[in-house]
């Protein structure tokens, strides 16, 4: 299952991060998004998610949601 499929305010943890690009891998790896780190789904707008990783909030678009499992 992928962060677009979280139910909001509910905490999961990361069991992986599935894409081709090693730059979207290093991106989401800066903002804390990796294996076994827990993450909340704050609210989400159209192909807008606020993530909260790492007592931090991000808003990430759909591609970098699909690309966080839970």
């Amino acid at each position: 299952m992928n962060l677009t499929h979280a139910q909001l305010g509910q905490e999961y943890f990361i069991t992986g991060i599935d894409t081709d690009d090693e730059e979207l891998d290093s991106f989401l790896f800066t903002l804390g998004c990796y294996t076994g780190e827990p993450i909340t789904v704050v609210s989400q707008l159209r192909d807008s998610y606020v993530i909260s990783v790492k007592d931090g909030r991000y808003n990430i678009n759909r591609d970098l949601a699909e690309a966080i499992s839970i």
